[in-house]
């Protein structure tokens, strides 16, 4: 790894500790300079009918990088690394706070009144549920985050609740898709405003993305889907709304958490 562009992810040798084995893809938790971090290497993606084989690790670096731009902080410190696996994305563990559940189900006739209430469904023992998640500045900002990369896969668990208030989000591998894919558990702002302060923020990233960013990221994914995360900012700032779903794809990830 590059130690210009760690920004925060140690340099060093890899060693391994775990496997996650509900992971989807290869995923491994280990340790730089006794430093925990998650390791997905590329040859432990699983192909995929709509994304290009071996991209995953490129996407969630790009993610990162986004992030960053934006001065967010969504996504912990991602880089490309190499491992006993070989090539692939080397990420901060961040370890989450157990109390707090930022996206939750709660019985449906005891939806708490200062959440956002996504839908109604049925559990494993067919009875009513609600699908909520909390409505703070740090989930909104997620939500917009997840609008601008076209994220198709925000479950609840990849929403990491930290002690101090804040929120990082994880497993970024499909995004940056010039196909309209988003799907999140985050709809609580459907059709509200952005706040104006975020859109100054998405400003500044397009300006970056028309830049060195825009280069850098053409790098990780493709040139056409640079270009179609600059359309989904400028139509973000144009519309000066949140996304509702249209319907044409399915709205939320399977299981949802």
């Amino acid at each position: 790894m590059d130690r210009a562009d760690v920004r925060g992810v140690p340099q060093g040798t890899l060693t391994l500790r775990g496997r996650v084995l509900a992971a989807s893809n290869a995923t491994f938790v280990g340790e730089i300079d006794h430093v925990r971090v998650v390791y997905k290497p590329i040859s432990g993606e699983r192909p995929l009918w709509d994304f290009p084989d071996g991209s995953l690790a490129g996407r969630e670096v790009a993610s990162a990088k986004v992030s960053d731009a934006l001065g967010w902080r969504v996504v912990p410190p991602t880089v490309m690394g190499d491992g006993p696996h070989g090539p692939g994305m080397v990420q901060l563990w961040c370890e989450p706070d157990p109390e707090q559940d930022p996206v939750d189900l709660v019985a449906a006739d005891a939806v708490p009144p200062d959440v956002c209430h996504v839908l109604d469904g049925l559990d494993g023992l067919d009875q009513p549920v609600a699908l909520v998640h909390e409505r703070s500045d740090a989930l909104r900002r997620m939500a917009i985050f997840d609008v601008i990369t076209n994220n198709s896969d925000r479950k609840g668990g990849h929403v990491l609740a930290m002690t101090d208030g804040h929120r990082f989000g994880v497993d970024h591998g499909l995004t940056f898709h010039t196909d309209p894919k988003l799907r999140t558990v985050l709809w609580g702002w459907a059709g509200e405003r952005v706040p104006d302060d975020d859109l100054v923020s998405v400003a500044r990233l397009v300006e970056a993305l028309e830049g060195a960013l825009g280069d850098e990221l053409s790098h990780l994914v493709t040139s056409d889907e640079v270009a179609a995360t600059v359309n989904r900012c400028r139509l973000l700032m144009e519309r000066g709304v949140m996304p509702v779903p249209d319907g044409r794809w399915p709205a939320i990830p399977w299981p949802p958490f």
